[in-house]
């Protein structure tokens, strides 16, 4: 019987990845969520996580996306799921999240806008 070799060392000098969600706080009665790096279906779970407890607690959820460097489709997903169960705003979506949003043709269903300031101040 085999068993699978041990993990390798991290190399010298190298970076441990960061978890996605840098921050969470709340602002003007909206969750926010702050977001970073790659989302995609290895990365993606403890940003779904707090986007769901999110979710559960307030009428208004803000993406800062500001740091999002790529993003695919198990991320797509998870902001519709959002969308459908509370007021999604996205702020500051970066060219290749913008290209995502409008290449799956959600652009107009999910808000956005530029800035964290604009998504916060809204109209409800």
């Amino acid at each position: 019987m085999s068993s699978a070799p041990p993990p390798l060392p991290p190399r010298p000098g190298s970076v441990p990845p960061r978890a996605p969600v840098a921050a969470e706080f709340e602002s003007d009665g909206c969750w926010v969520i702050q977001a970073r790096g790659d989302l995609d279906s290895d990365t993606v779970d403890p940003l779904f996580i707090a986007m769901w407890e999110a979710a559960a607690g307030y009428d208004v959820v803000v993406l800062d996306a500001g740091a999002v460097t790529f993003a695919d489709s198990s991320f797509l997903s998870l902001l519709i799921q959002v969308h459908q169960q509370t007021r999604l705003r996205i702020a500051a979506p970066g060219t290749a999240l913008r290209r995502l949003l409008g290449t799956a043709g959600v652009d107009r269903l999910l808000a956005h806008y530029s800035t964290l300031e604009e998504a916060l101040a809204a109209p409800r």
